[in-house]
């Protein structure tokens, strides 16, 4: 009798885990890989660089630009959020998208302007960002950098390109909302310095 049971109880164990393995066999591939991207963002979310590192080293994994269901954050909106630039450059590093938007029209660069995390957009545009993306009001990240008067910011943004004439929605561009803060405001002055620069280093010198 207490064979029988042994073996009973062996044969309910192998059925569980057979049972097991055609459900994961029977999930979707969508669902599978939803599932690693999820892992894959609560390893960047937790600063688990093994764990992230781990799975994006699977054979044929595209893990590294997924998005969060409820959010459609990806990993780079989330360790520009903690202003983390060591994550920044491992991310791209390993392929992320810089241009990749949230729910709300919102990439990784207009978050670290907003943040004022000016080590981040120089990575970012440097990784392919691209510097004059506009959010659902046609706000770019150098209009957002006047709104917050951050002289910093304006000035690496325009420096990278960023069209001090582009206007948002309301048809006010970054350099009007400048002028609004006074004709010799900082904000002017910041946009001033980073285009004479920038015409500057356009300039070529013939041999001394």
């Amino acid at each position: 009798m207490e064979n029988d049971a042994v073996r009973a109880n062996w044969v309910k164990q192998g059925f569980v885990i057979v049972a097991g393995m055609a459900a994961l066999l029977a999930m979707p591939v969508a669902a599978q890989r939803q599932s690693e991207g999820f892992t894959f963002l609560e390893a960047v979310r937790d600063r688990d660089g093994d764990k992230a590192t781990q799975l994006l080293d699977q054979p044929g994994s595209t893990i590294i630009n997924a998005r969060d269901i409820s959010t459609g954050e990806t990993a780079l909106h989330a360790v520009v959020q903690r202003r983390d630039l060591t994550w920044v450059r491992f991310l791209l590093q390993r392929g992320a998208n810089p241009n990749i938007a949230d729910r709300n029209g919102v990439t990784p660069l207009q978050q670290a302007a907003q943040l004022g995390f000016v080590d981040g957009v120089e990575r970012l545009i440097q990784g392919g960002a691209q510097v004059d993306v506009s959010d659902q009001t046609g706000e770019t990240p150098l209009i957002s950098a006047i709104h917050r008067r951050d002289t910093a910011m304006i000035e690496v943004l325009v420096a990278n390109g960023a069209n001090p004439g582009r206007t948002d929605n309301s048809g006010r561009s970054a350099r009007d909302y400048a002028q609004l803060l006074g004709e010799n405001s900082a904000a002017v002055q910041a946009i001033a310095r980073a285009e004479k620069s920038k015409g500057d280093s356009a300039k070529t010198y013939g041999p001394n």
